[in-house]
């Protein structure tokens, strides 16, 4: 009697599981939002349509934002499937992950943007959980 099956290798098929970019308009939001919070860093959680459009930005309640740090208060989420990571600011002009965002990217979604000062089209990085930059597109909102 079998007990344990091997796992089957999965083919990779581009399904509504995955990002296919971040909308303009989102992007231009969190330039803006970013701005706005200057020189204290803003945080949001990362949500994506039924395309696999990156396209809304959820500031949860309570988040703190300060000259060091962004705090998420995730026990004020409700469940998402669609949420996927999360996108935070950077008062200086490197958007590259701390240890503290680093934690963060393990724990939870599996992409994380971080904005850096100028906070422009060209100051933005993405990452997966494990801190490692990925690419992710910028979609033209029809």
């Amino acid at each position: 009697m079998v007990m344990f099956r091997p796992k089957s290798k999965k083919l990779h098929v581009n399904n509504s599981d995955d990002i296919v970019g971040i909308s303009k308009n989102l992007l231009l939001d969190i330039i803006e939002t970013a701005k706005s919070k200057y020189p204290n860093e803003f945080g949001a959680v990362l949500r994506k349509n039924s395309r696999g459009i990156i396209s809304e930005m959820l500031i949860l309640p309570g988040t703190i934002s300060g000259h060091k740090r962004a705090e998420f208060k995730f026990y004020m989420m409700h469940v998402d499937f669609n949420t996927v990571g999360t996108v935070h600011s950077h008062p200086s002009p490197y958007p590259i992950p701390s240890s503290a965002d680093s934690e963060l990217f393990s724990r939870f979604g599996k992409c994380h943007i971080i904005i850096a000062y100028p906070y422009d089209l060209s100051s933005w990085i993405a990452y997966d959980r494990n801190s490692n930059r990925i690419s992710v597109g910028i979609i033209e909102d029809l």
